[in-house]
């Protein structure tokens, strides 16, 4: 129920289905189909803020990116799209590159797509990537140290930033929680955000594999921007006004193919 009628409980309830379907929010546009003042739906989105369903922005709210789970919880999900990104993104691999492979999930599924004749070395802070590449042979590999954050499975402190900086990386695969065209690429965790930051500085280009649920979503901490990265790497069923408007920004936009059955 709209209009003036709505009662605050149900209109925020409202607010909160859509942005749980992964739809972003506009104050302006909410107060005129609710008929209420924006003063009364910038108290909506700040209670559902609090709730930890959206990430308020700028004349609104984005959906939070559902990546904020730990890293052994993702590993199990969405296998099959994962590896369809995974399989894409392997392309872009180029013979006898430095890689590197960031922390993720979808990272470790590139793990186990990347060519093993190729003289590919490759540079990784992830534990899980780590352990796939340990089972595979003709590529040679080297680990970023330091203390390991269970939760996204990897190195980020302090000494893993100083031990990056010492590699000038051919490609990086960065991993990322969240992306939106307005307000850019983003993570959950501060550490691992100024991780990747010093990555897009050391790597000569940088990718980016993006699950269709992360696409317009929000995470507290910003990376940088989508112009930031040569490649996205998303799904086969992105949505074309969304690809669009990432190409739009300079970035080459791969599609995935459909996840085999």
């Amino acid at each position: 129920m709209h209009g003036s009628s709505a009662l605050p409980l149900d209109r925020r309830q409202q607010i909160a289905r859509r942005l749980t379907r992964g739809e972003a929010v506009s104050a302006a546009a909410l107060a005129t189909e609710f008929n209420v003042s924006e003063d009364a739906i910038r108290r909506d989105l700040r209670a559902l803020t609090a709730e930890g369903v959206c990430k308020r922005v700028y004349g609104g709210a984005l959906p939070l990116s559902p990546a904020s789970s730990p890293i052994h919880v993702r590993s199990g999900e969405d296998i099959g799209q994962k590896r369809a990104l995974a399989r894409t993104a392997a392309r872009l691999v180029r013979e006898g590159q430095t890689l590197f492979l960031d922390t993720g999930s979808t990272n470790r599924q590139l793990a186990m797509e990347l060519p093993q004749d190729a003289g590919l070395t490759v540079v990784t802070n992830s534990i899980p990537v780590a352990a796939a590449l340990m089972e595979r042979h003709g590529i040679a590999l080297v680990m970023i140290g330091g203390s390991v954050d269970i939760t996204i499975g990897g190195c980020v402190g302090a000494r893993s930033v100083a031990e990056m900086q010492r590699f000038r990386i051919d490609l990086c695969f960065l991993g990322t929680c969240a992306i939106s065209i307005e307000h850019g690429i983003a993570g959950f965790n501060m550490a691992d955000v100024d991780f990747k930051r010093g990555l897009i500085e050391v790597s000569a280009e940088t990718a980016l594999m993006l699950a269709s649920a992360k696409l317009e979503t929000a995470a507290p901490y910003r990376i940088g921007w989508a112009a930031d990265v040569d490649y996205l790497v998303v799904e086969h069923d992105a949505p074309l006004s969304i690809v669009g408007a990432l190409r739009e920004t300079g970035t080459a936009v791969r599609i995935a193919d459909a996840p085999r059955g």
